[in-house]
């Protein structure tokens, strides 16, 4: 019974010699992604849908001016019905509504359009950091934001993964 439990033990030795500590690392990935060509180019695609929608509430905002400028032009004159100058409020009030309206839904399709642009961009830093904690050993890897303490054990594999993504300084 003893020669079997020091075989156990003179076998399970050099396992937990060899048997390595935990190995934490943290990313930076604010600093990765802002440096993506990925990342520009999806910020120029919003950047232009934000132009063609600014473009077109600009149009909105210039028919609803010379709306309400030939209402006041209208109310100076005491020859206009009231009830014109009522139905002009009214078309001046809906066309202001629908405005808003527009400007609602441009802002919704800007953030759809971004999510879908960012979520592919999203996937390829995790990937890659999944790939230099696989190919360095890691046991986990953190974002940097989070951490309240970071020892000395922790490394910053932050190039690693710039590297990996091919993303330069």
């Amino acid at each position: 019974m003893i020669k079997k439990i020091l075989l156990a033990l003179v076998v399970a030795l050099p396992m937990c010699a060899w048997a390595q500590a935990p190995k934490f690392g943290i990313v930076d990935v604010e600093s990765i992604i802002p440096k993506m060509t990925e990342f520009v180019e999806a910020q120029n695609k919003l950047s232009e849908a934000s132009k063609t929608y600014e473009t077109e509430y600009a149009k909105i905002n210039e028919e609803l001016q010379k709306l309400y400028t030939e209402l006041q032009e209208l109310d100076k004159d005491p020859n206009t019905l009231q009830s014109i100058k009522e139905r002009r409020m009214q078309d001046i009030q809906d066309r202001d509504k629908k405005a808003q309206q527009f400007a609602q839904t441009a802002q919704q399709d800007l953030q759809r359009q971004q999510a879908q642009l960012m979520q592919p961009i999203q996937e390829k830093v995790m990937n890659a950091i999944k790939s230099v904690g696989t190919e360095n050993g890691f046991t986990m890897i953190f974002p940097e934001a989070v951490p309240a303490y970071i020892s000395a054990d922790v490394q910053d594999v932050t190039a690693l993964v710039k590297t990996k993504l091919g993303v330069k300084d």
